[in-house]
């Protein structure tokens, strides 16, 4: 989710700041690492990407981008009238169940690493960290009036780290079962619209990347069956790669559009 999409293939519509579009986007940090939460509201533009940082004064833009430019973009076009606020936390590799974290990090929020002061810090933390520090502001656009945020809905593309073990696919259901509903009782709403990314597999070499990646589409699958505000987005097996791990630019563009629809009909319910 953090987004490897390249600036420079943006055709010329999306290069420049998203009209009425705020987004403030937490640092990426590892497990076991102090908490940060650092960010500001500003207007979205490209480069919300994985080399994306904020010391919560300034934000220094990278030359990636992830599913967020389509996204609002889309659901612009689908709710002229609404103002859209994304609040962004993401960090590539990491996992769900404990057993499948290795050094990339872990959203359990039970995950505990090494003997150091922090310990416990995990990716959930981390996640947590983030949004208070989008929420301690009042004024997200600097116009000098307090502004209403409004919870509406949580965007997942996550698990082929838990794709490499058995045992973490066969888990992955409840996993992402429990920490979606500590993600909505963070925001206070308890039936929060999610939309799930389904993973994918480049087959580099002719090979599975994610080893037991169906298993894991399985369990996707049947969390967004059981949970009448999740749905899944499947137009993932069709997109090209940059490298084995991220999709292509185009890719990006197509996945934050499917995200946007996907939400729209949620949000219709």
């Amino acid at each position: 989710m953090d987004g490897y999409g390249f600036i420079k293939e943006l055709p010329e519509e999306m290069q420049g700041p998203s009209c009425g579009t705020w987004i403030f986007h937490g640092n990426m940090r590892g497990d076991t690492q102090p908490l940060d939460g650092k960010g500001l509201w500003s207007k979205l533009q490209p480069g919300h990407g994985k080399d994306f940082r904020s010391d919560g004064q300034t934000n220094k833009y990278g030359q990636r981008f992830g599913v967020e430019l389509s996204f609002a973009k889309k659901l612009k076009e689908l709710r002229p009238d609404e103002n859209i606020a994304l609040v962004k936390y993401s960090k590539g590799g990491t996992s769900i169940a404990i057993e499948a974290a290795r050094n990339f990090g872990c959203w359990d929020p039970d995950f505990i690493k090494g003997d150091g002061e922090h310990i416990h810090i995990n990716q959930y933390d981390h996640f947590l960290a983030t949004l208070r520090g989008a929420l301690s502001i009042s004024d997200i656009d600097g116009d000098g009036e307090p502004d209403r945020l409004i919870p509406s809905g949580i965007l997942w593309m996550q698990g082929e780290s838990d794709g490499t073990m058995y045992s973490a696919s066969l888990q992955y259901e409840a996993n992402l079962k429990r920490l979606m509903d500590l993600i909505r009782a963070s925001l206070h709403q308890d039936d929060l619209p999610v939309v799930v990314g389904r993973i994918s597999d480049s087959m580099k070499d002719g090979k599975k990347v994610w080893e037991f990646g169906e298993t894991l589409r399985a369990a996707q699958a049947a969390f967004c069956d059981k949970d009448s505000a999740a749905s899944l987005v499947t137009s993932t097996d069709n997109y090209g790669y940059s490298d084995p791990w991220h999709y292509d630019t185009a890719g990006y563009l197509d996945l934050g559009e499917k995200f946007a629809e996907a939400m729209n009909e949620l949000r219709k319910k």
